[in-house]
């Protein structure tokens, strides 16, 4: 019993605390070992790393090394081979050789040895360059070249020549076709720039505002492989004063350095025997720049054809653009390629001289065609001075075309070279020309011949007829010098061709006043223009003459005529060079007709009214009649209304006329009325008498006589009401 109540749970706690204690060391060692291992672990781990960054590391530097290797045995290689001067020199070394066993070449048994490594290489060189360029890769720059090109090709075409003739040893024959291959694609590629400098520097200059000019288009290659208005003109006269040219006009065509390079693939091109392909492509090229410009100028060519079927104003326009292009093209252009072609061919002046040649006489034998389509249109007045415009612009250049030409002609055949040909077609399209003015000239007598209008001018004013052949003769005496020439060149030459071509006959009244200065010439007698002026000038004022009898009005027939005359004497007073040519005797003759015509007026008009204030009649016995005093005061009051109202109307428009004929009238008229009425007036009843017949003061008949003439008809009466 005692057992059983001994205190197991003492004995149990016991146990336990010890199990736990041994558990707690057990999990300390687990934990120590754990440790121990993962440290292990970790360890383990950054000894592998650290190994596999030492491999990795010793990979690197061995790549390092093996890169290093590689570079030395590149610059190894690179300094064993030759450079590209080092085998120019040997190349150059054995075309010496070559070219001293020339003379005696006959005596060799074979030839020297070839070095085929170094044609090889050099060839090989090129090749390389040639395809750098072309791909685009690089954009050929001869000033920063490593390679000169030009010379490496200029080398080649040496070598080439130097080995053709061994050509027959198999090892020469070999290394010619593989040197002229290259040659070959050498010179096409030199071809290629030499038209791309051309097209892209002259589009680059045209491309500017309002410019019309199209791009240009590559030619084929030329590579040997391929080589198988009757109506009132009052306009001014064009203006021909040379346009001013811009810088850009007065640069040179290309920059310096495009014409150097142009000029050194011009010479290595000649020189390797290119010549054709060379000048092809140069003459292309600048014939598309040449007429890209006048484009740009507005002149497009255009067919005999459309300008015979163009309306005159357009037609007009186009002379005027066509002045300025052909003025523009000689006095500019030309000189511009004269040179540019010099010196890109230098050293070949032949090749310069034809290439320039066939451009300009090309282009300007284009140029002529626009004037003789001209010359050859259907004539009328108003083309006169256009006509005139071309051929002094043909006559004045003319010198300067010959100067351009000079060159060319002074080595060809007088008879035959090509710039005697252009002179000569210039000569026939102004002889042409002169024909047309002369016979357009001559029309204006049959157009004033043939107006023999029957309705006269209201108002007596200034005809139609009178301005439209006044203004046009003005017009035409500013190129009197040149009417005078081309006159006298007609009276020298027999009747024209080209009026019987027109179905036409000769200008009218020039034949026989031709002939009949040709017959009775003197040094007096006025020159062939000079008396063709004043011919139709008598025939004008012939025509006035005969048109003034249209009016019924003696009075108002004379005032017509004096209206004319003055305007055909302001006309030629204020026009220096008609006033010239028509010379003081006829200006006189002409003054001298106008105090006639005022005469008569004043006789027709005035002389009646005039009557009314004689003192005739009036005294009878020493005594005035009343009766018949009063009807002289009757028909002057009905006189001067009936003419105040009538001469209102009229028409005098040159201020001066017009003012000349107030004062003439009053100074005959108001101091007669005015002694009049002094004298009479008493005898009638003051009062309503003397207002039934006295109707005018004095200074009230001078200002109704200054509402004469002036297109505005009145009447008195309502103004006195």
């Amino acid at each position: 019993m005692e057992k059983e109540q001994s205190p197991l749970p003492q004995k149990s706690n016991s146990f336990s605390s010890s199990s736990r204690e041994e558990k707690l060391r057990e999990s300390d060692r687990s934990l120590s070992l754990g440790a121990i291992k993962f440290e292990e672990r970790r360890e383990k781990q950054e000894t592998d790393y650290k190994e596999e960054d030492r491999i990795e590391e010793e990979k690197e530097n061995d790549d390092k090394e093996q890169e290093e290797r590689e570079e030395a045995s590149k610059e190894n290689v690179k300094e064993a081979e030759p450079s590209f001067i080092a085998i120019s020199e040997e190349i150059d070394h054995f075309l010496g050789i070559l070219a001293s066993l020339q003379d005696v070449q006959d005596q060799i048994s074979e030839p020297p040895e070839l070095p085929e490594s170094n044609i090889e290489k050099f060839v090989a060189m090129l090749e390389k360059e040639i395809a750098t360029y072309e791909s685009g890769e690089q954009k050929w720059s001869p000033d920063h070249d490593e390679i000169c090109l030009l010379d490496a090709f200029n080398r080649l075409h040496k070598l080439t020549s130097a080995l053709t003739p061994f050509s027959s040893d198999a090892r020469y024959n070999h290394a010619m076709n593989r040197t002229g291959s290259v040659l070959h694609h050498a010179m096409t590629f030199l071809e290629d720039e030499f038209f791309s400098l051309l097209d892209e520097n002259s589009r680059a200059k045209q491309q500017d505002p309002g410019s019309t000019s199209s791009k240009t288009k590559r030619p084929p290659s030329f590579s040997r492989q391929q080589q198988q208005p009757h109506q009132q003109h009052e306009q001014d006269r064009c203006d021909l004063a040379p346009a001013e040219s811009s810088t850009n006009e007065d640069s040179p065509t290309y920059p310096p350095d495009v014409v150097e390079r142009l000029r050194g693939i011009a010479t290595a091109m000649i020189s390797a025997g290119y010549v054709t392909e060379c000048c092809e492509v140069f003459s292309v090229a600048r014939h598309n720049a040449f007429h890209a410009g006048l484009s740009s100028l507005g002149c497009e060519k255009i067919s005999i054809d459309d300008v015979q079927k163009m309306a005159w104003d357009s037609l007009e326009g186009e002379i005027a653009t066509w002045i300025r292009a052909f003025r523009h093209s000689i006095t500019v252009s030309f000189p511009s390629e004269r040179e540019l072609f010099d010196i890109v061919f230098s050293g070949h002046q032949d090749i310069a001289n034809t290439l320039f040649s066939h451009l300009a006489l090309g282009a300007i034998f284009q140029l002529l065609n626009f004037a003789e389509a001209v010359a050859m249109t259907k004539r009328s007045p108003e083309k006169l001075f256009k006509m005139l415009d071309i051929y002094e612009i043909l006559r004045d250049l003319m010198p300067t075309i010959d100067a351009i030409f000079s060159i060319e002609a002074s080595e060809e055949e007088p008879s035959s070279s090509p710039a005697m040909d252009l002179k000569s077609e210039i000569s026939a399209i102004q002889s042409r020309l002169g024909e047309a003015a002369v016979a357009i000239f001559c029309d204006l007598e049959s157009s004033i011949k043939t107006d023999t209008g029957k309705t006269p001018v209201p108002g007596g004013a200034v005809h139609p007829l009178t301005r439209y052949v006044m203004n046009y003769l003005k017009y035409a005496c500013e190129y009197k010098n040149t009417l005078e020439q081309i006159f006298q060149d007609y009276q020298r030459s027999e009747k024209p061709s080209s009026f019987d071509d027109d179905g036409g006959d000769a200008p009218s009244g020039s034949t026989s006043n031709h002939e009949n200065q040709k017959n009775n010439s003197n040094a007096n007698d006025p020159k062939p223009f000079t008396a063709q002026l004043m011919e139709v000038m008598e025939l004008l004022h012939a025509n006035l003459e005969s048109k003034s009898k249209l009016y019924k009005d003696q009075a108002l027939c004379n005032i017509f005529l004096m209206n004319n005359g003055r305007y055909i004497m302001k006309k030629i007073k204020g026009a220096a060079e008609i006033n010239e040519l028509l010379r003081d005797a006829w200006c006189r003759k002409r003054s001298s007709d106008l105090r006639q015509y005022h005469k008569n007026y004043q006789r027709e008009t005035w002389s009646k009214v005039l009557a009314c204030f004689r003192d005739g009649e009036l005294n009878v016995r020493g005594n005035v009649s009343k009766p018949v005093l009063k009807e002289r005061f009757k028909s002057f009051n009905a006189m001067f209304d009936e003419i105040h109202k009538t001469q209102s109307s009229w028409v005098v428009s040159d201020e001066q006329l017009q003012s000349e004929l107030r004062v003439s009238i009053s100074a005959v008229v108001v101091p007669a009325y005015r002694s009049f009425l002094g004298r009479y007036s008493q005898y009638l009843d003051p009062g309503r008498q003397t207002e039934k017949y006295i109707k005018f003061g004095a200074d009230d008949l001078e200002n109704y006589i200054d509402e004469l003439f002036d297109g505005n008809p009145s009447s008195m009466a309502r103004r006195r009401t």
